[in-house]
């Protein structure tokens, strides 16, 4: 049996000195992902924001405050969930990521996926969803799952993109309410399939950071 938590620590690490596209030059920190690393839901955004490259970790500007929010709509908190980005560095003036920059990350986060096993992977905004959904419109599928084996794909809007439309705020809410919906179809599959077991469970990564304080990187991150 593979020590998870190991293996998710030594993907940090190569991520933390990670130069294999031009981002490596620019950025102040890489941010490998927070959370526990047994979540039933992964989150996967773009990239990180300025605050993100400051602190070192995922979702701790607006867009996570608000993240925190939707969270708290299914009695979760961050520490409880798994959150990372297609690019693990900020993209400068925080433009889009381009191709060749998350194609360097993709081996990162393919094996971020394998260790978590999660049972739904939330995709926020539409270069997380083009890795799942390649050629749709998120306006045309947000909240609609898509089934694999062991897991269901849902796109969301992205939560700086409901900040800054916040007539898509009661569309996200009521996506984001659905959520257990899908995950409780995914439990329905895999015990029809037979593979219903995840890996072994291990203690949560450690407390989520506080949005009204600096959080503190965790140690395995």
């Amino acid at each position: 049996m593979i020590d998870r938590a190991a293996e998710m620590t030594a993907i940090a690490d190569q991520v933390l000195i990670c130069q294999k596209c031009d981002l490596s030059k620019t950025r102040t920190k890489a941010v490998p992902g927070y959370g526990d690393i047994n979540a039933e839901i992964l989150f996967i955004g773009e990239g990180p924001g300025f605050h993100e490259d400051k602190q070192g970790l995922p979702f701790v500007g607006r867009s996570g405050e608000y993240l925190d929010k939707l969270l708290a709509l299914l009695g979760l908190n961050r520490s409880q969930v798994f959150i990372t980005n297609v690019v693990k560095c900020r993209p400068p003036e925080n433009r889009d990521p381009m191709p060749d920059e998350i194609l360097a990350c993709k081996p990162y986060l393919e094996k971020q996926q394998s260790l978590i096993d999660p049972l739904i992977i939330v995709t926020l905004g539409r270069f997380s969803m083009a890795r799942y959904f390649p050629g749709d419109k998120i306006t045309q599928i947000h909240g609609k799952p898509k089934f694999d084996d062991r897991v269901a794909y849902y796109p969301l809007f992205h939560p700086a993109a409901v900040l800054r439309n916040p007539s898509l705020q009661e569309t996200m809410a009521q996506d984001f309410k659905r959520i257990p919906q899908v995950i409780e179809e995914v439990r329905k599959r895999r015990e029809a399939a037979g593979n219903g077991g995840r890996a072994p469970k291990q203690s949560a990564t450690g407390e989520p950071p506080k949005t009204d304080d600096k959080p503190t990187q965790l140690s395995m991150f």
